[in-house]
């Protein structure tokens, strides 16, 4: 037997089907109603369940509230992910994953409600998905390979660095669903400068 254990795939339960069912139904009702305008019932009727099932996988609408934001943000960023081979290095990044993100988010209508300050009890839950951290990490591990490349400054820490630039990157991606295009035309070049000017090796300096 190899001495790497095989790798075990979750087995596909008729539980986990209609889990996944109920978070889609909510994704699509609290995306489109908001939180306070759906009810747990309005989200089984959508899903074809009885109205107490959603309560055997959530145990609130709270908690089913928070757990389709999840699930949606998870979609577009795994979307803006999907994008990263297409690009040289991390000055590429965030013109190239924003406009992944924002097209993404026409398919993920709970993630962009957020991001549009339709509920602002939780709007800074955006900052907390857990799938944002896989973003960052790629940003990180981006900014090392690009460092090694002699194609961004070595002394600069990769981590918060990643963390700003996935920061300025959800800025810009609300300002956009908030504002509109207008809000790249104002500050996009400038947006632009200060990333390259943190990351950018100085004219002059050997990398």
């Amino acid at each position: 037997m190899s001495s790497q254990a095989a790798r075990v795939e979750p087995r596909i339960t008729k539980g986990l089907l209609t889990r996944q069912a109920v978070l889609r139904a909510a994704i699509t009702r609290f995306g489109r109603d908001g939180f306070r305008a759906t009810s747990v019932a309005d989200i089984a009727r959508e899903a074809s369940v009885g109205p107490t099932v959603p309560y055997a996988y959530f145990r609130s609408k709270e908690a089913l509230f928070l757990a389709a934001v999840d699930e949606d943000a998870a979609g577009v960023i795994g979307e803006g992910l999907s994008t990263l081979d297409q690009v040289a290095s991390i000055r590429e990044w965030p013109e190239t994953v924003i406009v992944a993100l924002l097209d993404a988010l026409d398919r993920h209508p709970l993630a962009r409600r957020l991001l549009a300050g339709l509920e602002p009890e939780v709007t800074m839950r955006v900052l907390d998905v857990p799938s944002l951290s896989e973003l960052r990490k790629a940003t990180a591990d981006q900014l090392r390979v690009d460092q090694l490349a002699g194609l961004v400054r070595r002394d600069i820490d990769p981590d918060p660095i990643a963390n700003g630039l996935v920061a300025v990157m959800l800025s810009i991606l609300m300002s956009l669903v908030q504002l509109g295009p207008v809000a790249v035309e104002i500050y996009g070049q400038d947006v632009a400068a200060l990333i390259a000017a943190a990351i950018e090796i100085p004219a002059g300096v050997t990398p």
